[in-house]
């Protein structure tokens, strides 16, 4: 109400903007536009690989190496956006936002088949224009969006003054909200956009949509942030440390036994550089050594997009009222931030406080990281459960072969070396046979013959009264995505034609078998048309990851009752544990994530000096660039066989971890970074003073103890 909106001023030597509810009115202009930056950024991520494989037309291999190129500039370009920010522009988000919004336009435009198709048939003329605008368009994305990623929390966190610690945290939580809040809102709505056809001449995926709606949201965070902008504290540029940190290296200069010790190494530069930028140097340094440890966290949670989605490729998606499809199963982590930030931040922690438990932000961050660890576990027994449902395929010394009986009669078969058995008519033998041998001599009907399989195979040999016929080979591992392999036998005495949809097998042959077709789950409705167009429909239900055979027998005739004889043979089982199961281990690691993440964003506010709280923001943000490149390393290097084994490597690393950054917290001063260099502000005069009369640096140190002995205690000027 318009009674708790006011104006306070800040005991500063700048004026306050307008609060409310103890809140700045800022901070909304702020929130706002990281939510429509997030719904552009993650919405244009999306679909872009599609856009590379499908547009461009470019292999799986090189979209996906330009993908992730993509992703690693726009967690490594923050360092270059917070140099900027604190050295010339101020808080340059205006500015950067303005490339990013070029660039989305740009990949908006790239993505219009129009433009060069001059003989209007749906495929672009000039690929190279194409290529060369989205390539463009990426670059400037980029170094718009990781150049903005420090500036906007580090300009947030500027709203507030020194006493509003309380409302800074809560900002900081409901500003990771919004970032998930458009993520997730971006993640369901564009690639629907993209399934759309458009075009002024020919009909395509509409990638024109799905791009310029992201442009238009980056478009509406722009205008939106610069109508804040006289409600906006503005701080001026204050230099950026990391251009003044050849301070570091006097102390090589030093290294001679003929120079008394100093009691910190930075200790050397004072004979260049000013008390205060060395204060500053100390705090940044003591605050990145504690990022050391932290890449461990976010290569776990990177990989809810790589090695859980993978997971979920092997499990059941029917939750009854809809189907989650396995890349789908991501978009759980943004719904449970939404609901646990508001949660953690407005029970949770006022709970432990009354416990009166100290919970710090860094044990914050240790609990997170082994909650992490738990998903991790969490990953690791449902892997082990899926394991025991999946078929045993064929070892890289083995092969695997089961036979399918095309007569209505059984048939006698022997392989050497194992037990004769049966197949019964129109039907397969019970399971997959596995051999050690590569060549293998079959009696099937009365009829010999020998057969020569390479190693790690699978094959159906399909058979009749006259002996062996054909072999066919089968898949050796689950269908992707939970999509179903469906292949047709025609046992039929004539040319058979299987449609479903827009797919076409082409006319098979009798006594011949088709390749497979990839089909999702649901009910897959077929249709068999013969040479002279005669129809049957087929309707098969399925789930996720099987596979199956269908025989056309030779006693199959077209009518209304042309199914009746149809047989499908399941050769893969769909897949039998739901995935629902994973909602456990994303609820791990998205607590584990707000208790890290927004901790973290936090305390690197909180610990960095005034020039410096871009630089650290992006510090945080590196973190994450280097955790991926950890997840590459143990990935490769460890060569597990069994995947679950891998959870529990990269379980235990991470705990490992988390012992090491417990300890490394135990010994961590919280640090006032404010009151800090005000203490050495104070004594710049005198210092200034001091190097003009020229005295020694032994002087120096003696003047500097007799001048603040009576003032300061020596401990609180000491970091």
């Amino acid at each position: 109400s318009h009674e708790h909106c006011h104006k306070n001023l800040r005991q500063s030597h700048f004026n306050p903007g307008p609060s409310c509810l103890g809140y700045p009115v800022s901070i909304f202009f702020i929130v706002v536009n990281e939510f429509c930056e997030r719904f552009s950024y993650y919405g244009m991520k999306a679909v872009l690989v599609l856009y590379f494989k499908y547009f461009i037309g470019w292999d799986n291999d090189l979209s996906t190496t330009i993908y992730h190129t993509f992703v690693a500039l726009c967690y490594l370009t923050p360092i270059l956006g917070a140099i900027i920010a604190d050295s010339w522009l101020g808080k340059t988000i205006v500015y950067l936002s303005i490339v990013y919004t070029i660039g989305q336009v740009i990949m908006a435009i790239s993505a219009i088949h129009d433009i060069t198709d001059t003989n209007r048939d749906g495929t672009p003329d000039n690929m190279t224009f194409h290529t060369a605008m989205s390539m463009l368009g990426l670059m400037l994305i980029a170094l718009g969006t990781g150049g903005i990623k420090p500036c906007v929390a580090a300009f947030g966190g500027d709203q507030f003054e020194e006493h509003q610690e309380k409302q800074r945290s809560t900002f900081f939580s409901i500003f990771y909200l919004s970032i998930n809040a458009g993520s997730l809102l971006s993640t369901l709505i564009t690639p629907i956009l993209r399934a759309q056809e458009c075009g002024i001449y020919s009909k395509q995926s509409c990638f024109p949509l799905a791009f310029g709606v992201p442009a238009a949201l980056m478009v509406v965070a722009l205008i939106v942030f610069i109508a804040g902008h006289s409600m906006y504290i503005m701080e001026s540029p204050k230099g950026n440390i990391l251009l003044r940190s050849n301070c570091v290296s006097n102390r090589f200069n030093h290294r001679s036994k003929q120079h008394p010790k100093r009691e910190h190494w930075m200790d050397w530069a004072e004979e260049k550089y000013d008390k205060l930028l060395i204060a500053q140097v100390k705090m940044v340094l003591k605050v990145l050594f504690l990022y050391i440890p932290l890449p461990m966290f976010w290569a776990l949670f990177d990989q809810q997009g790589s090695r859980w989605t993978l997971q979920a490729t092997t499990m059941d998606g029917n939750f009854g009222a809809f189907i989650i499809q396995p890349d789908q199963m991501q978009i759980v982590n943004p719904i449970l931030i939404v609901i646990m930030v508001p949660i953690m931040d407005s029970a949770v922690y006022p709970l432990i406080k009354k416990c009166h438990i100290n919970f710090t932000p860094l044990r914050r961050m240790t609990v997170g990281m082994l909650l992490a660890s738990l998903a991790f576990v969490a990953a690791a027994l449902l892997q082990i459960q899926i394991d025991q449902t999946m078929p045993n395929f064929p070892s890289s010394s083995q092969i695997q072969v089961k036979f399918l009986n095309l007569e209505n009669t059984s048939v006698p078969v022997e392989v050497e070396g194992q037990e004769p058995f049966a197949v019964p008519g129109f039907d397969s033998s019970n399971d997959y046979m596995t051999l050690d041998t590569e060549n293998i001599t079959v009696s099937a009907g009365g009829k010999n013959a020998t057969a020569y399989f390479q190693k790690s195979t699978r094959h159906t040999v399909l058979i009749n009264t006259d002996g062996m016929l054909q072999t066919l080979n089968d898949i050796t591992e689950k269908p992707n995505q939970g999509m179903n392999a469906i292949r047709f036998v025609n046992g039929f005495r004539s040319h058979l034609n299987f449609t479903i949809k827009s797919d076409n097998l082409g006319p098979i042959a009798p006594l011949q078998g088709s390749g497979y077709l990839s089909v999702p789950h649901g009910k897959a409705n077929f249709t068999i048309v013969n040479e002279e167009g005669q129809t049957c429909h087929y309707i098969l239900q399925l789930g996720f990851g099987s596979s199956y055979t269908v025989l056309i027998p030779s006693t199959f005739s077209f009518g209304e009752s042309c199914t009746e004889n149809i047989k499908a043979i399941q050769d893969i089982e769909p897949n039998g544990i739901h995935m629902a199961w994973q909602v456990i281990q994303y609820f791990l690691m998205t607590c584990g994530e707000v208790v890290f993440s927004v901790t973290g964003l936090d305390f690197s506010y909180a610990q960095a000096p005034s020039n410096m709280k871009s630089v650290l923001q992006a510090g945080w943000l590196l973190t994450v660039a280097v955790g991926n490149i950890i997840v590459l390393i143990v990935a490769e290097a460890g060569s597990l066989p069994d995947q679950w084994a891998e959870y529990v490597l990269f379980a235990s690393l991470l705990v490992a971890v988390s012992i090491i950054f417990a300890v490394m917290a135990y010994f961590y001063t919280y640090m006032d970074p404010m009151e800090i260099e005000a203490k050495f502000m104070d004594l710049e005069p005198e210092e200034k003073k001091r190097k003009e009369l020229g005295m020694t640096t032994k002087d120096n140190l003696a003047y500097v103890n007799n001048e603040t002995s009576n003032n300061t205690d020596d401990k609180q000027t000491k970091i």
